[in-house]
């Protein structure tokens, strides 16, 4: 009996590892209430400059906002007008700076700023029979094209 008076027994080692994790649990909650307390802080001091920032970017879009609508009234007044032979020489000039690439009737609008409706027109009209200009069908059912130059 007097041996196990002097060491310890198993439960009395269950304890001590009780105690050693009851601790480490309360350093944990300790650490987290601190980083709270931190995040607390950082926000009360970060907040006055992110109302700052965001009272500067509303200004910034407000003025951008004019400025576009300044300028995107004048770009729609100021679409080029083309004759007939004109607007053919054009497109087929556009064409054959870009031998390679195949464009939309669209893309040739905006590259000779002018309207997709007048292209588009010209194309039916004129350039389908043209044997300069290639014409490669896409889409559904082959109804839209692309345009290229042979």
């Amino acid at each position: 009996m007097s041996q196990t008076s002097i060491s310890p027994d198993k439960y009395d080692i269950f304890i001590q590892k009780i105690d050693h994790f009851q601790s480490m649990v309360e350093e944990k909650k300790a650490l987290q209430e601190k980083i709270a307390r931190m995040h607390n802080e950082f926000k009360v001091a970060v907040s006055p400059l992110e109302q700052e920032l965001a009272t500067i970017v509303r200004k910034l879009e407000l003025n951008l906002s004019k400025l576009e609508r300044g300028t995107s009234s004048t770009a729609k007044t100021t679409s080029a007008r083309f004759s007939r032979g004109q607007l053919g020489n054009a497109i087929k000039g556009l064409l054959r700076a870009h031998p390679q690439k195949a464009f939309k009737p669209r893309e040739i609008a905006e590259a000779l700023n002018t309207k997709g409706i007048t292209i588009s027109v010209w194309f039916n009209k004129f350039g389908a029979e043209d044997q300069e200009i290639e014409r490669i069908p896409t889409g559904k059912e082959g109804k839209r094209f692309l345009y290229k130059i042979r």
